[in-house]
């Protein structure tokens, strides 16, 4: 089987798409007669970029590779990209560049035991580490408790590590644990989207897409629209089996580990007095008097 991500499809269809969303009354251009495709033509944005339509049409066929940064600034401010999509049509394009040697990959490291320590440090908070494939690395007791859907889910059990994406999209009962499931999908997706630009020669994260596409059709409706999301913060409603509705805010932060690997640190908190403060403390108290349980160790 052949591992070697396909660049231009990415390209073209990440383009394509961002092309589509935009109308020309959007970008300030005259409208005129039927048109046959829905968003801009692509001689609309050559337009709008100050390129040739020969040259946007080879761009968006996937011919990136020596692309200047002026020129694909220049594009992404024609299809309105947000920074994170900007950052996704910059790593497309890095990546697609000829490399003099092999390309160094992001190996999976060994948490730290100094940020284990930082989890349980937070007491009041659900904290955890992910990987860039949504791979749950490292946890507190409280997230282990707050997350004992996704620890226990058969996806979990079936691959000896919790991973939010699989979870979503192949374990049913996540459409009950996350109340907004429809959006909880299309962050899962969008953040897959993105580490795979970021991390082209990732076979892991390969495979995890191709199985996620393969089983779900909800993931393979969520990847085809080419959604990235880098950030990611907010609130979420939850709805747990023991203490019932949760309604909380996150936050996540880059956690940069050894040989380049960056990690994502996520912290659940709820509002101050709020119902759900109270019973994530009830949550908290019955996770002090558990044993400690881990979410296991890279390989």
């Amino acid at each position: 089987m052949d591992h070697r991500p396909d660049h231009r499809a990415q390209i073209r269809d990440f383009l394509a798409t961002r092309r589509a969303k935009l109308t020309p009354e959007q970008v300030g251009l005259p409208t005129s007669g039927r048109r046959r495709v829905p968003g801009l033509r692509r001689e609309e944005v050559a337009v709008l970029a100050g390129v040739s339509t020969e040259w946007y049409t080879r761009l968006e066929k996937g011919h990136i590779g020596g692309v200047s940064e002026e020129v694909l600034d220049a594009v992404a401010q024609a299809l309105r990209l947000d920074q994170d999509e900007r950052t996704y049509l910059f790593d497309l394009a890095h990546a697609a560049r000829p490399a003099r040697r092999a390309p160094s990959r992001r190996t999976d490291v060994q948490v730290p035991l100094r940020v284990q320590w930082l989890l349980d440090s937070m007491t009041m908070s659900a904290a955890f580490v992910r990987n860039g494939r949504q791979d749950i690395v490292a946890c507190n007791a409280l997230a282990r408790a707050l997350l004992a859907p996704v620890f226990d889910s058969p996806t979990t059990t079936q691959h000896g590590r919790a991973n939010i994406a699989r979870y979503a999209f192949l374990d049913p009962g996540s459409q009950q644990f996350f109340v907004d499931w429809d959006e909880a999908a299309v962050v899962s997706a969008a953040l897959l989207r993105a580490q795979a630009g970021r991390e082209p020669h990732d076979r892991a994260l390969r495979d995890l897409v191709g199985e996620l596409s393969t089983l779900s059709s909800g993931f393979r409706s969520q990847w085809a629209v080419h959604a990235v999301r880098i950030r990611h913060d907010g609130s979420k409603r939850l709805w747990h089996p023991q203490i019932g509705d949760l309604e909380l805010t996150y936050q996540s932060l880059d956690l940069p580990m050894s040989n380049r690997a960056v990690y994502g640190l996520t912290i659940y908190t709820a509002e101050p007095g709020s119902t759900s403060e109270e019973r994530l403390k009830l949550l908290a108290s019955q996770a002090a008097t558990q044993p400690a349980r881990r979410s296991g160790s890279m390989p």
